[in-house]
Parts: C-alpha cells; structure tokens; sequence
C-alpha cells in the first residue's frame, strides 16, 4: 500500500481526501489518503517515523512556506515562487513542488477569456498569494497586494480606497476569509465600488460560491470560484506524486 497526504491547520475545509480516495477505489489503486492537522510545522517529522510507507503530501495553509527548510530539494518553479503545496518522499528525501502555478494559470484564462487585464489587486500575501503573483507576472499583467498589515502589502484594507478598486479590474482572493465553516467572512473591500468590468476570483472551492463572490455579483462583477483550480492541482499532484510531472 502506498500512503499520501494532507498537511495544514485547520483541516475541515478540505476535500483533497474525499477527492484522492474516490479516484483510488474508483481506479482499484491500493493507495490510501490521510489528513494530518498539524499545529506546527515541526510536527512533520513525528508523522514521517510513524508512517515510514508516506510517499508523498500536499501542503495547505498556513505551511506552503515555512515547509521550505524541511525539504532536500525544490522544483525550480517552487523555488521562484517561493511556496509548496506538493511534496514527494523517495529514499527518505522530500522535494516540494508548485501546483497552485498550474490551477491558478487555468482559471486565470478562463475568467479573463482573451480580455486584457492591466492591473489587479491580490488580497492576501501568503503562500497561495506567492502563486498567484507569478502567474500574473507571466501574463504581463501589472499587480498590488492587500494585507492587514502595512510591512507586507503595498495597501492595507483601510487605505484600499475606491479609486484604487476602480482602476483594478481583476481582484483575486487568495485568503482563508470565507471558507467553510466560515462563510459569513469576506475580505473587507468597498464593494460599491466594483462594477460589470470588474472580473473577482476567489481561490477558495469549499463552499463552491463564497461571501466574496456573492457581493461582486450583487455590484455586477464576473466570479469565479476555486473549484477548477482545486481540480487541476489534483491532477498535477498525482502526476508528480507518479513521476510523470512535466512530461
């Protein structure tokens, strides 16, 4: 049997094992799929000696980061990024991986269909910000970050005025703020000030429709969900948790 997994905190949100152990009974694959909330990161190492058969993981808030000196080796897209949400465990060396890069690039062109986007705001500044800014930074399009505090972004929610939202016609959440069992929490923006050329993409899937994308409907934005890019991580996970990753 081989084991795989889920490492963050809290966990209840996540629906990664759901999704891994309906595709191995599915495919008949003697796999087996594991959530470990761990309340920090240095707990890793009590889950390797327990389960010396775990080939690979994923990696989920608040860890894409700081999981980073824990690993032997780093793909180098992982590296520019500087986050991992994928890691594989041969010969007992770990090396991370970046899939939020792929699932973010896809729902990225779906939501902006060909349109040019010039400017974008990325709320939040954590590890699946840290994807986000990349891929954009690919498409060329100019970006501003938004944090509650004033060392990490370069706007705060207080100073986010409207103008600022008017001129960013691409908004893309990439906080916890929503997720379930939170769905009455959103990022704290003016939403009055979103109109019909605005295009809101939240990374959370769970629940399919959050606060966040509710409100920029309410003021005639377009909306995505995270669903899409939850698929194809998924899919690039098991591609490298199988040695097939960029073939």
């Amino acid at each position: 049997m081989k084991r795989y997994g889920l490492i963050g905190h809290p966990l209840k949100h996540s629906q990664s094992k759901t999704l891994f152990e309906a595709k191995f009974a599915y495919e008949g694959l003697d796999c087996r799929y594991q959530n470990f909330d761990l309340k920090n990161i240095e707990e890793l190492h009590d889950v390797m000696e327990k389960y010396p058969d775990l080939c690979g993981f994923n990696v989920t808030i608040p860890y894409k980061e700081s999981i980073i000196p824990l690993l032997d080796d780093i793909d180098a897209v992982a590296r520019e990024v500087g986050a991992v949400n994928v890691v594989t465990i041969r010969e007992g060396k770990l090396k991370g991986y970046n899939t939020d890069v792929d699932g973010f690039e896809q729902l990225l062109n779906r939501a902006i269909n060909g349109k040019t986007i010039e400017h974008a705001l990325v709320l939040g500044t954590g590890g699946a910000s840290k994807a986000v800014q990349y891929v954009l930074r690919k498409h060329d399009i100019a970006f501003a970050t938004v944090s509650r505090s004033e060392e990490r972004g370069n706007y705060t929610y207080e100073n986010l005025n409207d103008d600022i939202l008017q001129h960013n016609t691409l908004i893309i959440n990439t906080t916890p703020l929503g997720m379930a069992p939170h769905y009455d929490e959103f990022p704290d923006i003016h939403y009055q000030a979103l109109s019909k050329h605005h295009v809101l993409i939240d990374l959370i899937y769970n629940p399919k429709e959050t606060a966040f994308m509710e409100l920029g409907k309410s003021w005639n934005a377009k909306v995505y969900g995270g669903m899409q890019m939850f698929e194809e991580q998924a899919k690039r996970t098991w591609e490298i948790f199988n040695g097939n990753y960029g073939l």
